[in-house]
């Protein structure tokens, strides 16, 4: 019973880090596919038939950059909070799960706006050298607007209830 309830202690001391881990995971998985949708998808996508080294040629050419520094920098952004979260849950694991899932999920929502930023660069460069709408023109972004809405929605069905738990466990003022 003792060596039960000390591995039953564990594993509720180590689902956070759990969380923290794969919620990085999804952090870094999202900002390398927008790095390649902006850099590599899109700009294929945007001039069918041409290999990227010509659309690279061509947006050079017209005056205009990819801008692929500052792409990279700005999808930077989100995966270095997600590590420095990572390394806040694991130097203090006693912390609920939830309220660690309940801060990637605001990451991963926020990542729509980090795409956007990091995108619009490069989008207009394209519709500058080529006279074509600077939006994406690869599906791969639906799916990155995708995940951010769902992490959105389920960021404000377990908001609530997540910092009621912070406030529990932190001795914070209740609401009544």
């Amino acid at each position: 019973a003792r060596f039960m309830s000390h591995t039953a202690e564990v594993s509720r001391r180590q689902r956070p880090v759990v969380v923290a881990v794969v919620g990085t995971v999804v952090v870094v998985a999202y900002a390398l596919l927008a790095a390649v949708q902006i850099l590599v998808l899109n700009p294929l996508a945007a001039v069918p038939g041409a290999e990227l080294s010509q659309i690279y040629a061509d947006v050079s050419a017209a005056g205009e950059s990819m801008g692929a520094p500052l792409v990279l920098a700005g999808l930077a952004v989100g995966p270095v909070v997600a590590v420095g979260l990572l390394l806040r849950t694991r130097r203090r694991p006693d912390g609920e799960a939830r309220i660690v899932a309940v801060q990637y999920l605001a990451l991963v929502a926020l990542g729509a706006f980090g795409y956007f930023w990091a995108s619009f660069g490069p989008g207009m460069a394209l519709a500058d050298t080529y006279g074509i709408s600077g939006g994406d023109h690869s599906p791969w972004a639906a799916l990155l607007q995708a995940v951010s809405g769902v992490a959105f929605v389920v960021f404000l069905m377990q908001a609530p209830g997540a910092v009621s738990m912070a406030r529990r466990t932190r001795g914070g003022p209740q609401r009544r």
